[in-house]
């Protein structure tokens, strides 16, 4: 068994394991975990749809919902599929800044895509598959307000020109000779 010198440490004298420790896991972890969770829900609530009685036949048909089978309509759910597989891969290669601002803007466009899904859903199948419907919708809200949250509340490193608040005595301007 692998264990490290502190964990060795951190069990001698007590013969108890000490707390677990928390480890730092970095911004574009995070961001890329929650796309990868979006991505993992539109597919399985999309497999999911397939057992709605009848669904199968009008995709036979030819139409989803009210929508036409056709190029655009293939297009446009590969986009929304797609686009969440993208953000896996801009948010662990994209600097920082231009990281937190694409993820803050594909995640505002989002919201009111899984918002439309809800009204669309509503009026397509009524109460009958509300229930399946209000939780996927809900959890890709949430995994949408997680992906914003952390965007917006990435940790910024001190310039060269603000002053470190854990040294308050050190001179902030030095003066020539």
């Amino acid at each position: 068994m692998f264990t490290s010198e502190k964990t060795q440490m951190a069990t001698q004298g007590k013969g108890s394991p000490s707390p677990l420790e928390n480890t730092h896991v970095p911004v574009q972890l995070k961001l890329a975990a929650a796309w990868t969770s979006c991505m993992f829900l539109y597919i399985y609530v999309d497999y999911f749809h397939l057992y709605k009685p009848g669904f199968i036949d009008d995709i036979l048909a030819g139409v989803v919902w009210e929508f036409d089978i056709n190029q655009a309509f293939v297009i446009s759910g590969l986009t929304l599929v797609g686009t969440p597989a993208l953000m896996i891969l801009l948010s662990t290669t994209l600097p920082a800044r231009a990281n937190r601002a694409t993820n803050l803007v594909v995640a505002s466009l989002y919201v009111p895509v899984s918002a439309f899904n809800a009204v669309g859903e509503f009026n397509a199948v009524g109460e009958s598959w509300m229930y399946f419907y209000g939780l996927s919708i809900g959890l890709e809200v949430l995994l949408l307000a997680f992906i914003l949250r952390s965007a917006w509340t990435w940790p910024r490193t001190p310039s060269a020109s603000m002053p470190d608040p854990a040294a308050p005595h050190q001179p902030q301007i030095q003066m020539g000779r």
